[in-house]
């Protein structure tokens, strides 16, 4: 008893948003990477090196979500009957890894700096970079958040965007007071402000590829979703239920894989009453009932007259 529910005309649309969104966020994430890590060695910026070389990570990382999202858009074959959803998942796993990796790479770059005295900074040309790095992440991330509803691939590119405008934003900060301190007392620590900002960007960042990892850890799993996702379910079946004058269901089982979710309802009937013919108008009410952009859903409803049916 189970069917396919949520695909049709809400799927497609969204899937041609999430192409043209991490198209956008590919070709910006060239262009501030090769701007980051060539303004980076012209005026000797381990902040700007270290956001030039997160904007190549990022290259890498959009082109593989897009491959994963243009592999999950041909949907099931005979060798992939379910389809390849996990690979949304597995995808932000692969993300937030190499994320953690660059970053604590940076983190002791930054300390031996610290300890050898701090470095020397264009401070003017820096803060040039800085306006313009946090003005170009800024508007890349506000048009990937409006597609991001309803794509967790796109979500995930807007997070790292949301990581790049607080780089951005640290780094305007940072070198506006190295250049205030310049011309006082308080000169000497001028050249700490830039391996300074790359551990606060560390720390700023951080949470992102962490969420990622537990994203992926929860969905490869099969872990049940957010309200957001279950709360319409419950709502679903609840009306269902009352239409139809069925009971309770015994059990409500729900599990997402990237875009799939699956949702499982059993009910504990009389068998004088309800018949296989009432169990497929239930999946039917009910699988018209779940619509989601963006989500598809694989939908199972089993009558059972036995009482102890689970108890084995």
């Amino acid at each position: 008893m189970s069917v396919e529910a949520g695909a049709g005309d809400h799927y497609n649309p969204v899937l041609k948003a999430e192409q043209r969104s991490l198209g956008l966020s590919l070709a910006a994430a060239c262009i501030l990477a090769v701007v980051g890590v060539a303004w980076g060695l012209s005026v000797s910026s381990q902040i700007i090196l270290f956001d030039g070389a997160y904007g190549v990570i990022g290259v890498a990382l959009s082109a593989l979500t897009l491959h994963a999202s243009n592999l999950v858009r041909r949907g099931p074959s005979s060798r992939y009957p379910f389809g390849r959803e996990a690979l949304g998942p597995l995808v932000l796993g692969v993300q937030g890894l190499v994320l953690l990796g660059a970053f604590g790479y940076a983190v002791i770059d930054a300390i031996q700096i610290i300890l050898a005295g701090g470095g020397q900074t264009e401070l003017g040309a820096a803060l040039v970079y800085a306006v313009i790095a946090f003005a170009g992440s800024a508007a890349v991330y506000l048009v990937l958040r409006r597609t991001g509803r309803h794509s967790e691939l796109v979500a995930a590119e807007a997070a790292q965007w949301a990581a790049a405008v607080l780089l951005g934003l640290a780094m305007l900060i940072g070198f506006s007071t190295a250049l205030l301190l310049e011309d006082s007392q308080w000169a000497w620590f001028a050249g700490y402000v830039d391996p300074i900002l790359v551990l606060v960007a560390a720390a700023i960042i951080a949470p992102t590829p962490i969420g990622m990892l537990r994203t992926t850890i929860r969905e490869l799993l099969e872990g049940a979703p957010g309200d957001e996702v279950e709360a319409p379910i419950h709502q679903a079946i609840a009306a269902v239920n009352h239409q139809l004058g069925l009971p309770a269901p015994e059990s409500v089982l729900i599990g997402k894989l990237g875009r799939k979710v699956y949702v499982e309802v059993d009910y504990l009937v009389e068998s004088d009453r309800w018949t296989l013919a009432d169990g497929d108008h239930i999946r039917r009410e009910l699988s018209g009932r779940l619509h989601s952009p963006g989500l598809s859903f694989w939908l199972n409803v089993e009558l059972h007259t036995d009482p102890d049916w689970d108890s084995q």
